[in-house]
């Protein structure tokens, strides 16, 4: 399975927030710990390779980001993580309002690149509707390309999509001046540790992240 989720400190608002809600309603708290792995790439070793997969009549298209995407990058984050363990410590991935507040968080930060952030679309057939199924977000931090929120939707895993995505998002990168990417994974998500030490990632750093949620005995 194909679930990879990353961008804890735009995400540890939302939890913040909830876990103050929660606490106003009397609500038992408890604090639960996230061992992580921070994977860095280092974009002049490795250039992005993007034609691994041969797309043409796939179905799938590959959309660059534009401002009038996001509520379709909203639907593909929240169809991509509402079923997921995540969801339960960061509300806002469980539900459509708290994706599209996401995407509009992160779009609107003077770090947001634009050239890393991809949308997938997915058309059955010719002349159908055209769904949004794949989703990654990039920002720029202390000279570093951050990758955010990388999700495919259950029914298109397996097929390289969360591949292709992360590729570009590092193309993206590069295009924007910047020769290193890194993420962070969750340890226990052993596939997609698998797919990113595949594609190049070198595992840096083990990091615990604590985060307050409810419904934890104290």
């Amino acid at each position: 399975m194909l679930f990879l989720q990353v961008a804890w400190f735009l995400q540890v608002g939302w939890v913040l927030r909830s876990a103050s809600s929660a606490r106003a309603k009397g609500t038992p708290m408890g604090m639960t710990y996230f061992r992580r792995f921070r994977m860095e790439l280092d974009l002049r070793d490795r250039r992005p390779s993007l034609e691994d997969i041969d797309w043409a009549d796939t179905g799938y298209s590959w959309v660059p980001f534009q401002e009038e995407l996001i509520r379709e990058h909203a639907q593909a984050k929240f169809q991509s993580f509402r079923s997921e363990m995540d969801a339960d410590v960061f509300p806002c991935l469980g539900r459509r309002d708290g994706c599209l507040r996401l995407m509009r968080e992160i779009t609107a930060r003077a770090s947001f690149v634009p050239a890393a952030t991809w949308l997938v679309r997915y058309q059955e057939r010719p002349g159908g509707r055209a769904i949004p199924v794949g989703t990654v977000q990039g920002l720029e931090l202390d000279g570093w390309g951050a990758i955010q929120n990388l999700g495919v939707t259950p029914e298109h895993r397996g097929r390289g999509l969360g591949s292709a995505l992360l590729m570009r998002a590092a193309a993206g990168f590069r295009a924007a001046g910047l020769d290193r990417m890194h993420l962070e994974v969750t340890t226990a998500n052993t596939s997609a540790v698998r797919l990113y030490q595949r594609l190049g990632f070198r595992r840096k750093h083990v990091v615990y992240k604590a985060c307050e949620v409810a419904g934890v005995a104290v």
